[in-house]
């Protein structure tokens, strides 16, 4: 029996009425929701922690801006803002300074925790909607393609966090230090930033989702070329017109500021880069196992 056979005989074997895949489909579901809910329930009950933990960029940023002078004119050093987010160096002290944000509706504040809670949800409850995504399209998968599935399930979220990573520890510090050093004090005019918590709240999650879906790139470039939609000959040849796509994406989805933009668009390129190699390897594991199974059959 051959490889293919092989696989159409187990697909055979785990075919069942649709009846039982929608209800089948139903039990995952409820399953998937329960996981929701107890999550929210979760990240509602530490939501102010995990605000204040997402407002330490902000903090870093104000913290580096006030010791250099404060002012439009005051200079940091990239590397002071990073290891003071990640805790790597201790913020300067400057007294009477804190980092005030507002809300300005009365249930503004109850909002923005309930968009934190079903935020963090998701992200708790993924090993279990991966999960169930998996059991239901496992059965109807060849082995090869189980192979190739079950590994995205994994890099995928990876890829994720390394994108999340990025905007927490390099992007909004300095975004929000670009915007600190936009006030304005001079001949009795005054502008400083105080950003209402929901405002900076939808800024750190539409900059997370940007990054960490951006940074499927690799992901959905492995997928289309395991299906064969494209080549490796093609990405490379189509080199230059992905990188001002990247660039386009970079200047839609960032701040306007030139340093976002580049701090989105250097990955991207990168793994744009990385996506041609795993194109690559999957185009000579095809041959060699083409080139096996004609050697087999002669």
């Amino acid at each position: 029996m051959s490889r293919q056979d092989r696989d159409e005989a187990e697909i055979e074997a785990s075919r069942a009425p649709l009846m039982d895949h929608l209800i089948e489909l139903r039990g995952r579901l409820l399953v998937c929701v329960v996981a929701f809910i107890l999550g929210f329930i979760l990240c509602f009950a530490f939501a102010e922690p995990l605000y204040v933990f997402l407002v330490k960029p902000f903090a870093a940023a104000a913290a580096f801006h006030e010791a250099a002078g404060g002012g439009s004119h005051s200079n940091v050093s990239p590397w002071d803002l990073i290891a003071g987010t990640a805790g790597l160096k201790p913020l300067p002290t400057v007294e009477g300074q804190t980092v005030n944000l507002i809300y300005t509706a009365p249930l503004e504040i109850l909002f923005t925790k309930m968009k934190l809670a079903g935020f963090g949800a998701i992200i708790v409850a993924f090993p279990v909607l991966a999960y169930q995504l998996w059991r239901f399209v496992a059965p109807g998968l060849y082995r090869n393609e189980k192979g190739a599935f079950l590994p995205f399930l994994i890099t995928s979220p990876v890829l994720f966090l390394t994108g999340a990573a990025l905007v927490y520890f390099v992007m909004l510090p300095f975004v929000m230090w670009f915007s600190l050093s936009q006030g304005i004090e001079q001949q009795g005019v005054s502008a400083a930033l105080l950003p209402k918590v929901s405002d900076y709240m939808n800024l750190v999650t539409a900059l997370i989702l940007a990054f960490g879906l951006c940074f499927q790139l690799p992901v959905v470039m492995t997928l289309l070329g395991l299906a064969g939609i494209i080549s490796s000959k093609l990405m490379s040849e189509g080199r230059r017109y992905a990188i001002v796509a990247v660039v386009v994406v970079a200047a839609i989805v960032t701040p306007p500021d030139p340093i976002s933009q580049l701090m989105l668009a250097v990955p991207l390129v990168l793994l744009y880069e990385v996506s041609i190699w795993c194109v690559r390897l999957i185009e000579m594991r095809r041959k060699k196992a083409d080139e096996a199974e004609g050697l087999a059959a002669t």
